[in-house]
């Protein structure tokens, strides 16, 4: 017969933005079954001593700790596995208008923000860092391509950023 064992932490680990967002696409993609619940609901205890969660905080903690539909998911492996390869992938993907192109990225990070996962990458048709929505990718291919390295951390929002020398004129 299993017990529950509760161990008593005195302290609580201090997690990056690209810590917990990790964490949680790795479970959101795991799908509904009793052991991803069991790990959301670890995901979320983080987040107990966070006094009046604003109202962004408590949105983006729900999508943080939500299984992904069945689609969204196979994308999300997708992604993720082309970050942990670093691989380029080809997304297939509808802006905020309908248009849609077909672009090759260089995955980076997934990051929650409100109620919508983002695949942060390298996009090398618009030569610069975008982030993409996963509700509106149409399709997410594998290659085979290498991708230069970034770190996850450079391309995070609200992380402090060094400030570039200043430029001397002559």
């Amino acid at each position: 017969m299993a017990e529950n064992v509760m161990f008593d932490v005195r302290t609580r680990p201090s997690l990056t933005a690209a810590e917990i967002a990790a964490l949680g696409l790795s479970l959101a993609h795991l799908g509904a079954g009793p052991q991803s619940a069991t790990a959301r609901r670890a995901l979320r205890h983080l987040f107990d001593d966070v006094e009046a969660p604003s109202e962004v905080v408590a949105t983006t903690l729900a999508t943080l700790t939500s299984p992904l539909d069945p689609a969204t998911a196979r994308r999300a492996r997708t992604a993720a596995g082309a970050i942990t390869a670093r691989l380029v992938v080809r997304l297939h993907y509808a802006d905020a208008r309908g248009d849609v192109t077909i672009r090759e990225v260089e995955p980076v990070t997934c990051l929650v923000h409100r109620e919508h996962w983002y695949l942060v990458a390298w996009c090398r048709l618009r030569q610069g860092v975008r982030a993409f929505r996963f509700d509106r990718m149409l399709a997410v291919e594998a290659t085979e391509i290498p991708a230069r390295p970034h770190r996850a951390e450079r391309f995070l929002p609200f992380q402090p950023r060094s400030k570039p020398p200043a430029l001397s004129h002559r």
